[in-house]
């Protein structure tokens, strides 16, 4: 497949994906808590990757493991359980719509922590998208006073790890392969998250007999499969072969398919908060423009 199409093809293909993930996290707490959630999905996408994947760590230097495990913590460990705990309050929708200011968050961190130079309508496609986001979450707690809209800011806390990663991944392991990477991500981050499975109180009878425990293993494993395993490696592929910030632009279409997903759950979603969506949007497509 030519380079240019097959980017295009992983983005819509990731959009999919993980605009199909916010839904699946929101199902998979009705049976497990958020630590419970995050770290099942770690544990149980690092042993899918350890098959697909295992004999290509050979040869890996010091450094590049250093860089590896970084990108495991902030790309993946934290986040799980960011989102996790995010969505035992906010809508899976708005959960997804937050997570498309990574592409402003990527252009931000890229400058402040990468020296990565940032254009004038880049700076302003910043501001533009964390207005919206702002209008975004206080719309939301207004329409849902019974949920508490703070807990948008683990969203948030969310993408800015994910913004380094991405840099991380573009600046220190470009010439890795990307099946390699997401390996030695979860190598690093599978034993502490086993420590949060066994401190979380997944192994108790209440929860192994719980009422909604296999609907719940089952989300959390469609969850790990495609939303985790098979995109992060997608993910990875896609940063190499185009952008930080074409790769990032991912979230242009995710909450397209949150909403829809969103909405087949009962979530509300109202006309301001489409607006919110439009300017956050609007503002991501500024900070994407070329140079």
């Amino acid at each position: 497949m030519i380079k240019e199409n097959k980017k295009w093809f992983f983005l819509f293909l990731l959009a999919l994906i993980w605009g199909s993930s916010f839904i699946l996290i929101k199902k998979s707490l009705i049976g497990l808590s958020p630590m419970q959630l995050g770290s099942l999905r770690i544990i149980i996408t690092g042993f899918i990757l350890f098959i697909a994947g295992f004999n290509s760590l050979k040869n890996l230097s010091k450094n590049t493991i250093k860089w590896i495990a970084l990108s495991g913590f902030l790309g993946t460990f934290f986040p799980a359980f960011l989102f996790a705990y995010a969505e035992t309050e906010i809508d899976s929708a708005i959960a997804s719509i937050l997570n498309s200011i990574v592409p402003i968050n990527t252009i931000l961190f890229g400058f402040l922590a990468f020296n990565i130079i940032s254009t004038k309508r880049q700076i302003i496609g910043v501001l533009i998208g964390f207005t919206g986001a702002i209008l975004l979450i206080s719309n939301g707690a207004a329409i849902n006073p019974n949920q508490n809209y703070w807990y948008a800011l683990l969203v948030i806390i969310a993408t800015v790890m994910y913004a380094f990663n991405i840099n991380i991944i573009k600046r220190h392991l470009q010439d890795i392969p990307p099946l390699t990477i997401a390996v030695g991500n979860f190598i690093v981050i599978i034993v502490p998250a086993f420590l949060v499975l066994i401190y979380s109180g997944f192994f108790t009878q209440q929860v192994l007999q719980g009422p909604n425990f296999s609907i719940s293993i089952f989300y959390v494993f469609l969850l790990s499969l495609f939303g985790t395993a098979i995109a992060k490696v997608l993910f990875n592929n896609l940063v190499q072969i185009s952008t930080p910030v074409f790769a990032s632009s991912v979230t242009y279409i995710m909450p397209i398919v949150a909403v829809f997903w969103g909405l087949l759950d009962n979530e509300v979603f109202s006309f301001w908060q489409g607006i919110a969506t439009l300017i956050i949007l609007g503002g991501v497509y500024l900070a994407n423009s070329k140079r």
